[in-house]
């Protein structure tokens, strides 16, 4: 099973969903879910229809779209601005699990809500679980490159959130930044704004999970493609993280 999530940056600008439809055609996704479609909810069924998926989902603002295949029954679980959380069954895999998709508020008090949201679903979260989105707030500073310094705090939080919840990053492959402000030179910044987490129980029934950062394409975000197997793996890769302040002086000396 394979599940795109993106933040698009509007369906309707520099042909993205174009080629969200291409990359739909390569990767065969069964789920995706976009952030930031910038359309009213009532061309959700049109861009459904294009996208060739079955179901079609929007959170109470209309931020978020999910978009569903054949074969997967799903029911509401939690809606609100920030959130949308999906309790699916995955057909061919006989796989049940709880799927939140995120697109969180710039404003870092705005942010306390989605983490509240997150808290309350966890308390009593005995399900696989996988979260992912766009979260707008990275762990630490090893996920920035360029200017404007990193707000300790918020990145405690969002550390906090992730850890008290039973959630884990199992690393990813491609770019470690997945947003970039399309600026050059000294005004450039990157950061890892976009990312998939999941619980114990998750990797459990998926214990070949793995986390794909794609080239960014008609959007400021990259997309990430997370694929399940259900397999285990022979080799078990530990989790690396890309540590710039430990490379970069490395790089230099070549």
């Amino acid at each position: 099973m394979k599940a795109l999530i993106w933040n698009i940056r509007s369906v309707r600008t520099q042909q993205a969903f174009q080629k969200l439809i291409n990359l739909q055609k390569q990767s065969k996704c069964s789920i995706v879910s976009l952030m930031e479609p910038f359309q009213n909810c009532r061309h959700l069924q049109k861009y459904r229809r294009r996208l060739g998926m079955e179901t079609s989902i929007a959170n109470t603002n209309g931020k978020i779209w999910v978009f569903l295949d054949t074969g997967i029954q799903w029911e509401i679980l939690m809606d609100t601005e920030q959130q949308i959380t999906l309790k699916l069954c995955h057909q061919n895999s006989g796989k049940d699990f709880i799927a939140t998709f995120v697109y969180a508020k710039c404003d870092e008090r705005k942010r306390k809500e989605l983490w509240d949201n997150l808290y309350f679903l966890a308390s009593n979260m005995e399900s696989p679980w996988m979260v992912g989105g766009d979260f707008n707030v990275i762990v630490s500073e090893d996920e920035k490159l360029g200017r404007l310094p990193v707000m300790t705090e918020e990145c405690e939080d969002f550390a906090f959130c992730i850890n008290s919840c039973g959630l884990c990053d199992v690393g990813f492959r491609g770019n470690p930044y997945t947003w970039w402000n399309g600026r050059a030179a000294e005004d450039r910044i990157f950061k890892r704004l976009d990312r998939v987490v999941f619980n114990i129980q998750y990797q459990n029934i998926f214990p070949q999970n793995e986390v794909d950062h794609l080239p960014k394409r008609g959007s400021d975000h990259a997309p990430l493609i997370i694929s399940c197997g259900e397999e285990t793996l022979n080799l078990i890769k530990p989790f690396r993280f890309l540590n710039s302040g430990l490379i970069m002086p490395l790089l230099r000396s070549w």
